[in-house]
C-alpha cells in the first residue's frame, strides 16, 4: 500500500507541472541539494513568452520590492503541521458544517489547499491596514532597517540614506506586502472558478493591494472598487479631512464564469410601481420605447393592434419586438408616445453599486458586539449588514464562505443572520491566530486571554439570539462550528526522514505516531491528506472489538488500533468504502498482513488503501 503524505501539498512541484503542460521544452532535470528534480528553465522561458530575441536583463513592467522572491517561496514551500479537533470547545460538532480554526492563517490556508481546492464561492478578509501598528504574522524574512536600506539600494554616492521617513516609505510598505502576498496568493486557489474575494482596505495600502490582486488575480479579474461609507457624521478635529470611508477591493477567480447576484429592490424604488389600470398581473412602471439623444434606435414606421399610427422614429425595440408587446397588452400610449409595462416582479434586482453609503456603519458594528458582550470592544470592527451586502452579491444559498482574518467573527455571525433570514445553507470556515488580550483590557479580565476565544464565544451567542428571534425560520439553523487547533504534524520524524533519523536496535519501531495524539487527531490529518471536507459527518462504530471511524457515509473508512484481525478487515472491505486508513504495523500478525490485499481484491477491489 502508498504511504500517505501527511503534509501540505508541494506548490512548486504543482507550479513545474503546470509549466510543463503548457512548454514542454522548459522542463528539464537538474541537481538540486544533491537530488535530482525537475526544474524550470528560465531562459528557455522567457524566450517562450517573448516575441523578441532575449539576451539579458530587459525593463518590463513590473511590481516589485525587497524580499518579494521569498514571499513566492514561502506560499509554495511545505510544511508538516495538522489541524486537531477540540470537541470540548465546539458547537454540535457531530451535525454541524461551520468551521473555527485557530492558528497562523498562512498555514492553515496551505492546510486546505488539497480539501478545499476549488471549493470556496467567497472569501472575505480584513486585514491589517498597515496604520503603524505591529503585526502579529512575523513571517521568517522580516528584514530589519539596515538590513532593508541595503537591500533596496536607498544610500546616496556619499552612503547616506536618500529617505528620512521609514514609517512611509520602504521597509514599511515591503513588510506588509511580504505578509499578505503568500497568503492572497494561497487563497486564490481555494476559490471555485466563479467565485469572489473581498478585501478591507484603507488609505495606506489600498494602492499597494490593487497591484498584488492584479498580479495575483489578474488585472483583467478584478470586478470593482467600492467605497464604504464606514463613519456617521465628521470629526472636526481631524488636521486635514474628515476621513469617513473606507475600500473594499473585489476580484474573481475567473471573470467570465462570475454572476453578480442582482440587490433586493428597496422601498422607496417599489414606490414607483403602481397599477392604475388593475392590471391582473400586478404593479409596473412605465418605460419609454423610443431612442431619446444619442441612445441610438431603429427606424421605421408603426402601428399598433389598434389601428394607431406612429410615423417613422428611432425605436429602442425592433418592429417584431414592439409587436410582440402589443400582442401582451404591455403597450401604453399616452399622447404621441408610447410607453412599455416593465411589471416588478420580472426586475430582477438592483445592480450593485460602488458607493456604499448606507449599508450600516462602524458605530453600528461596535453596538452589534455590546449586544453580546459587555465592556468588550473591538477597534474596526466591521457592521453585519456591510458582510451580508457581499454575501448577497457574491453567493448562493449553499456557499461555503471563508475569512482568515476573522478577529471578532464578524462573517460568522452575517452568515448565519443571512441563512436565518433567506433559509440558505451556507457554511463559514474562521481562521484567526490566537492572539492574545491586552491584561487591562476588559476582555482579559472577563476572562478572554485572547481573540480567539472572543471569536468563538460571539459565535455561541450569536446563534442562540438568532434562533430565539427567528423561532420558525431559524428552527433548523446550523449555528455550530468545530474547532480545529493548528498544530505540529502527528508523525514523528522517522516517518518523514527515514534516513536522516537516528534508531537504534531498542527503538520501537513499530510506531511512527506521537505519543499525545489521538485517533480523532490522526483521523482530520488523514481527512487534509485525502481532500474530505472537515466538516464531513464522521460516525463512530466497533468491528471485532476494534474502534472504526465512517466518514462522509463511508467515502473515507479508517482504523488506528493494533491487532487487526482477518475478520475485522473483512468486515470493513465489505462495507466497500472508497479509502481505508490504517497504521503502520497494525496487523496481529504477519498472516493478517500477507491476506489485507487479498480480503479487498475479493470484497472490494476499488477501494484505496492507505497505512500512516
Amino acid at each position: 500500500m502508498d504511504k500517505l503524505k501527511m503534509r501540505s501539498i508541494n506548490k512548486v512541484d504543482d507550479n513545474i507541472e503546470k509549466i510543463g503542460n503548457l512548454f514542454p521544452n522548459c522542463v528539464t532535470e537538474a541537481k538540486v541539494d544533491g537530488k535530482i528534480s525537475k526544474v524550470v528553465d528560465f531562459d528557455k522561458l522567457k524566450q517562450e513568452l517573448s516575441d523578441f530575441v532575449v539576451e539579458g536583463c530587459n525593463e518590463r513592467y513590473q511590481f516589485t520590492w525587497p524580499d518579494k522572491k521569498q514571499s513566492i517561496l514561502l506560499a509554495n514551500a511545505q510544511i508538516a503541521k495538522t489541524l486537531r479537533p477540540c470537541v470540548e470547545e465546539s458547537v454540535d460538532f457531530d451535525s454541524t458544517q461551520n468551521l473555527y480554526i485557530e492558528g497562523d492563517n498562512l498555514d492553515v490556508l496551505k492546510l486546505l489547499q488539497e480539501t478545499y481546492l476549488g471549493r470556496v464561492k467567497m472569501i472575505y478578509i480584513d486585514p491589517p491596514y498597515n496604520t503603524g501598528n505591529d503585526f502579529v504574522y512575523e513571517d521568517d524574512f522580516a528584514q530589519n532597517t539596515g538590513e532593508y536600506l541595503a537591500n533596496s539600494g536607498q544610500f546616496d554616492e556619499e552612503g547616506n540614506r536618500l529617505v528620512k521617513n521609514l514609517d512611509s516609505n520602504g521597509r514599511f510598505h515591503t513588510d506588509w506586502l511580504n505578509m499578505i502576498y503568500p497568503r492572497l496568493k494561497l487563497a486564490k486557489d481555494l476559490l471555485t472558478e466563479d467565485g469572489v474575494i473581498f478585501i478591507s482596505i484603507g488609505d495606506e495600502e489600498v494602492d499597494n493591494l490593487r497591484k498584488i490582486s492584479d498580479e495575483i488575480f489578474g488585472d483583467s479579474n478584478f470586478v470593482a472598487t467600492i467605497i464604504w461609507k464606514r463613519k456617521r457624521g465628521r470629526d472636526n478635529s481631524a488636521k486635514w479631512f474628515s476621513k469617513s470611508h473606507e475600500y473594499l477591493i473585489a476580484y474573481t477567480k475567473m471573470k467570465n464564469s462570475f454572476v453578480v447576484n442582482y440587490l433586493e429592490l428597496d422601498e422607496e424604488t417599489k414606490k414607483a410601481y403602481k397599477n392604475k389600470d388593475n392590471d391582473p398581473r400586478g404593479n409596473y412602471r412605465m418605460l419609454a420605447c423610443w431612442a431619446r439623444g444619442t441612445q441610438g434606435g431603429v427606424s421605421y414606421d408603426f402601428t399598433t393592434k389598434e389601428g394607431q399610427y406612429f410615423e417613422k422614429r428611432l425605436w429602442l425595440f425592433s418592429e417584431s419586438n414592439l409587436k410582440k408587446m402589443d400582442a401582451e397588452d404591455r403597450l401604453i400610449i399616452i399622447g404621441d408616445n408610447i410607453y412599455r409595462k416593465l411589471f416588478i416582479n420580472e426586475n430582477k434586482g438592483k445592480i450593485p453599486e460602488t458607493l456604499w453609503d448606507n449599508v450600516s456603519n462602524a458605530a453600528n458594528a461596535s453596538d452589534e458586539i455590546k449586544k453580546l458582550f459587555t465592556n468588550i470592544i473591538f477597534e474596526t470592527p466591521k457592521p453585519i449588514p456591510y458582510i451580508k451586502e457581499m454575501m448577497k452579491i457574491g453567493t448562493d444559498k449553499d456557499s461555503i464562505i471563508l475569512d482568515f482574518f476573522s478577529g471578532s467573527a464578524t462573517t460568522a455571525h452575517a452568515v448565519m443572520q443571512l441563512n436565518a433570514e433567506d433559509g440558505g445553507n451556507r457554511k463559514f470556515i474562521m481562521v484567526q491566530i490566537p492572539e492574545s488580550t491586552d491584561e487591562k483590557s476588559e476582555a482579559y479580565k472577563a476572562g478572554y486571554p485572547n481573540i480567539c476565544e472572543i471569536g468563538k464565544e460571539r459565535i455561541r451567542r450569536a446563534g442562540t439570539k438568532i434562533k430565539a428571534e427567528n423561532p420558525e425560520t431559524a428552527k433548523d439553523l446550523d449555528t455550530g462550528f468545530r474547532v480545529l487547533k493548528l498544530a505540529s504534524t502527528n508523525m514523528k520524524d522517522v516517518f518523514y526522514t527515514p534516513e536522516d533519523t537516528n534508531i537504534s536496535m531498542f527503538s520501537d519501531l513499530t510506531d511512527n505516531i506521537k505519543a499525545d495524539r489521538s485517533p480523532e487527531d490522526l483521523l482530520f490529518q488523514v481527512m487534509l491528506d485525502l481532500g474530505v471536507l472537515l466538516s464531513s459527518k464522521i460516525e463512530t462504530s466497533t468491528i471485532d472489538g476494534k474502534n472504526v471511524f465512517r466518514v462522509a457515509d463511508g467515502f473515507l473508512m479508517a482504523c488506528f488500533d493494533k491487532g487487526l484481525s482477518d475478520a475485522t478487515i473483512t468486515a470493513i472491505a465489505k462495507m466497500k468504502p472508497y479509502y481505508f486508513v490504517i497504521r503502520d504495523h497494525s496487523m496481529a500478525t504477519d498472516a493478517v498482513a500477507a491476506n489485507f490485499d487479498q480480503i479487498f481484491a475479493a470484497y472490494s477491489p476499488d477501494t484505496v488503501r492507505k497505512v500512516l
